[in-house]
């Protein structure tokens, strides 16, 4: 069993295990980061940004003109932004069987993996994730379809040494992709196959971080491997995680970690909440920048109970997004993916988030954009935008643990509004992390080399690393790691003629054995055991007389040898097993857990050592 780790970003995760003789890819998350290098798109002209001052390089090509533009002492690529999808080479993807996907988050870079690639395998999702994930990459195509740019800057990518930080220390340039289309994302969610909770073919168990996300159990007759990503122990909205079925795993992939572990997700709602609220007693406006399904609901939520309690209910919210209204509604039907305590809302006839009945009250309302129709007729201030003008007296708010503030809003330098940074991250922490490790008693665990030391910012920080007794395995971008699983048993199954021909017999109560003879049948990793045909055997073919069983009792065998006149023999451990030298006769015989194996240049002597190692067993 062998993983390859094709993402860099353990938060955007994508790696392909061989197990048995099937490849799976588990995951295949889109790292985003590579955006802020880029200057934004703007709805409307901005004369701002096309007055930046262009930026050349001393003793460059002149074609990198009008490629990199300053601002505030930074250059960025004037150019539609690219994205890094999942690395290449290492993996041939017309040899993936299926893509596991957790959710909707872990799926952007799907088009990247299917399309123009050969592949010809599965994708297996929930029905949520499909939906919303589907809504995800067609916002994101959206976004940047109408606003196009002129041109495509890409000669940059050959003078990096010749820029300056951060764009000089961007890894791999060259690998990075420009957003795909509409057609491509249908054509690659064509290869999409449905799959509800705990069904037996690879099961996909709740994770409790999102509507529809899901861990994935990959067993065989006798393996267990378990893949834990994007997974939360808190309760929010979505159906709680299911820790039972991932105990016991022979091997353990944890991965997607909280983003922001400096940051408590409860802490940071109750300063959001304070935040709107005081910037709107000030007269301002409240700018959210968001996604358009996830923390968001919780979002609505929240801030609306605290809006009451201060009496500042007449306070509008509108949810800006080409998706919007999509989003509130696949939350309210996919009611069985929720907490049971918004199920029960749903079985009594009630709405199961409180965004539907804000919506029939006016207090909530949906836009695709800022231009819809009826926009500007239902806009008044104070209010609270989730996606104004640079004023000193509003707020832009950053919820989104991904995305860094500062290098989000630098190409808007200087901006006159308050800037207000709480990530809101429900993922599993590093203490709940190890917590959950200790139940689950995985045989062996697999993480991200990442996990393993404090984050860079906060280098003293012990406490944010997965530090465990025993030390995981670990991997990093574009490496491979053999997961030391080894295969020790299969189940077949005999057809029926076969079963008839047989004549078992009891060695013990409860154990029954037979020989057989016959032919092995391998087909989708089920093997059947058939009758011989007549031409499988040659006529004079040499069949067992005897069939030997049991564990060898290494103080017998050296009593039989001493017998046999081989009384010089000396047994030693090795790492393998038991070593025994019969130094008068140069032999060597090597004993393990599977095997037994005798070394001499003699075969007579050999052939006597073999029959006298059979007399310590058991036969029929």
């Amino acid at each position: 069993m062998k993983l390859y780790c094709l993402s860099g970003h353990p938060n955007k995760p994508c790696n392909v295990v061989t197990f048995k003789s099937c490849t799976l890819m588990l995951d295949c998350g889109l790292d985003m980061t590579s955006v802020s290098h880029f200057l934004p798109l703007p709805l409307v002209s901005s004369a701002r940004l096309n007055s930046l001052n262009t930026w050349v390089p001393r003793d460059t090509d002149s074609q990198l003109e009008g490629e990199l533009r300053e601002c505030m002492n930074r250059v960025f690529v004037d150019s539609p932004p690219e994205f890094v999808p999942p690395a290449s080479g290492l993996v041939d993807f017309s040899e993936v069987d299926a893509i596991l996907v957790s959710n909707y988050h872990s799926m952007l870079a799907l088009p990247f993996i299917t399309n123009h690639t050969g592949f010809r395998g599965v994708v297996l999702m929930t029905e949520p994730t499909l939906q919303i994930g589907r809504l995800f990459m067609e916002e994101l195509v959206e976004y940047i379809e109408r606003t196009p740019k002129a041109r495509h800057a890409s000669r940059w990518k050959n003078y990096l040494r010749c820029l300056p930080p951060p764009l000089s220390e961007v890894r791999s340039p060259k690998m990075w992709q420009a957003a795909y289309t509409m057609k491509a994302i249908n054509a690659a969610l064509s290869h999409v196959q449905i799959v509800a909770y705990n069904e037996n073919i690879v099961t996909a168990v709740s994770s409790g971080f999102c509507l529809g996300s899901c861990n994935w159990l990959i067993c065989s007759d006798h393996e267990k491997l378990a893949y834990l990503s994007g997974s939360s122990t808190l309760t929010t909205h979505p159906r709680p995680i299911d820790q039972n079925s991932l105990k016991n795993a022979d091997v353990l992939i944890m991965t997607a970690l909280n983003h922001t572990p400096l940051f408590n997700p409860d802490s940071m709602l109750g300063e959001f909440c304070v935040a709107v609220a005081q910037t709107i007693r000030n007269g301002g406006n409240a700018l959210v920048p968001c996604y358009p399904s996830g923390v968001v609901y919780d979002l609505f939520e929240c801030l609306s109970n605290h809006m009451d309690n201060l009496g500042l209910s007449l306070i509008p919210m509108y949810f800006v997004s080409p998706r919007a209204e999509n989003s509130l509604g696949y939350s309210n039907i996919f009611s069985e993916w929720l907490s049971s305590s918004k199920q029960g809302k749903v079985y009594s006839m009630d709405d199961p988030f409180p965004h539907a009945h804000l919506s029939r009250l006016g207090r909530l309302k949906a836009f695709k954009s800022l231009d819809a129709e009826g926009f500007s007729c239902e806009y008044r201030q104070p209010c609270i935008v989730f996606l104004w003008p640079p004023q000193p007296a509003n707020a832009i708010l950053f919820t989104e643990p991904e995305f860094d503030i500062g290098e989000v809003l630098a190409p808007f330098q200087p901006l006159a509004m308050r800037q207000v940074y709480c990530p809101i991250d429900t993922s599993l922490d590093f203490t709940q992390a190890r917590k959950l490790i200790n139940e689950l008693k995985p045989a062996k665990l697999v993480v991200p080399e990442v996990y393993m030391r404090p984050p860079a910012n906060a280098p003293h920080r012990t406490d944010l690393t997965l530090d465990l007794e025993e030390a995981p395995l670990t991997y990093g971008e574009c490496q491979l790691l053999n997961l030391g699983i080894q295969r020790r048993l299969e189940t077949m199954s005999i057809t029926p003629d076969l079963a008839l021909a047989l004549n078992p017999i009891t060695i013990r109560p409860g154990i029954v054995t037979t020989t057989i003879t016959a032919t092995v049948h391998t087909r989708d990793n089920k093997y059947t055991l058939q009758p011989l045909d007549d031409g499988d055997t040659e006529p004079h073919a040499r069949l067992p007389t005897c069939y030997p069983y049991g564990n060898l009792n290494v103080d017998e065998l050296v009593q039989r040898l001493a017998q046999a006149g081989l009384a010089d023999a000396r047994v030693d451990d090795s790492k393998e097993g038991l070593v025994i030298t019969l130094a008068n006769d140069d032999v060597v015989i090597q004993i393990n857990e599977f095997a037994t194996h005798i070394i001499s240049a003699n075969s007579s002597l050999r052939e006597k050592l073999r029959d006298i190692l059979l007399e310590c067993l058991g036969s029929f």
